[in-house]
């Protein structure tokens, strides 16, 4: 008897030990976010102004997303999925369901192969590689976006290749559908990416249906408490269509403790001849920018985040803000504390 349970004391020891060495396969992470925002300069009610495309522009206690993402990384192949639930995702993903039922909770859904230890091969839909902020709000210091975010793209849908170069220097090439169309590519057009990084500074450039953009996102980590972060970019639409866009922001972020950070985006933003149209109003010549100054602090509670934000959005038209009752303004106030949980 005590023979029997001795091997078998040995048999579950083995097994444990065998369970440890074994990587999992499929992992499970993601964010839930959730926010309370109010008007200082303006209304507060059901239509309540806001920052075009700001992702945090719904009033009083509002709900941002899920975003739920299994993965699998293997030694020379993987995958992710990512979905999203919830507001702030159905902004992000917009241009879906061009075809499938199900396309608007699809934040990222890619297969990648890793041919060699310094070439990655990508084909499917990924987040865009333009830009400083990304849709994710625990991957963001500030929790509302920016202008130049928020003028997207968000995503593509295609196939890459990313190169280490040695030496801190990097190659990405990607060839896919144009802009927005992320399910499939009833046009037959496709576009062109292509990024240059060296040391955590990149070059991006997109080209798509006759339009292109150029865009430099980079980060300074100026000593061990304080990083500033950088973005630049300018967009100009196909030959038939003059409208365009350029803009540049700055993050200074300051650690004060293990637990709480403060940090300040600084973002001017123009458009010519109408842009996209999330500013809200334009000159004769249809042009108009914006200078806005959001400085919010993060106070880390495990793996929660808490975020108190303060806003002021100042443009150059007088009708950019109107209220329900029609009162135009050129500025607008705004406070937003939110709660950010990974997992």
């Amino acid at each position: 008897m005590k023979k029997i349970i001795l091997s078998a004391i040995v048999f579950v020891g083995a097994m444990t030990l065998n369970a440890q060495d074994e990587a999992p396969k499929l992992s499970v992470s993601g964010t839930v976010d959730v926010y309370y925002r109010a008007n200082l300069s303006a209304p507060n009610d059901e239509d309540a102004i806001a920052p075009g495309s700001s992702f945090a522009q719904l009033p009083g206690f509002s709900l941002g997303m899920a975003n739920v993402i299994a993965s699998y990384e293997g030694e020379k192949a993987g995958f992710v999925a990512d979905l999203v639930f919830g507001p702030r995702g159905t902004d992000a993903i917009f241009a879906s369901p061009m075809y499938s039922g199900t396309g608007n909770i699809v934040n990222q859904l890619y297969a990648y192969w890793n041919v060699s230890e310094s070439v990655t091969l990508t084909m499917g839909n990924f987040n865009t590689f333009l830009g400083y902020e990304v849709i994710s709000p625990a991957a963001n210091f500030n929790y509302s976006t920016s202008y130049l975010f928020s003028y997207g793209p968000f995503s593509h849908t295609g196939i890459k290749a990313d190169f280490d170069l040695g030496s801190d220097w990097s190659l990405m090439t990607a060839v896919m559908n144009p802009t927005d169309l992320t399910e499939f590519n009833p046009t037959g057009d496709y576009a062109f990416g292509l990024q240059l990084g060296y040391a955590g500074q990149y070059l991006n450039y997109l080209s798509s249906q006759g339009a292109y953009e150029v865009d430099f996102t980079g980060g300074f980590d100026l000593s061990d408490s304080f990083f500033l972060g950088v973005n630049a970019a300018y967009f100009d639409a196909s030959d038939d269509n003059d409208s365009s866009f350029a803009g540049a922001a700055l993050y200074p972020q300051i650690a004060a403790s293990e637990s709480f950070s403060l940090g300040l985006r600084a973002e001017y933003f123009v458009e010519t001849e109408g842009g996209a149209g999330a500013i809200g109003a334009y000159d004769a010549d249809g042009d108009a920018d914006i200078f806005a100054v959001t400085l919010t602090g993060s106070y880390t509670v495990g793996s929660l985040m808490i975020k108190p934000e303060l806003r002021l959005d100042s443009a150059s038209e007088e009708a950019t803000f109107i209220d329900n009752d029609l009162k135009s303004s050129k500025s607008l106030s705004s406070f937003v504390v939110a709660a950010v949980y990974s997992f």
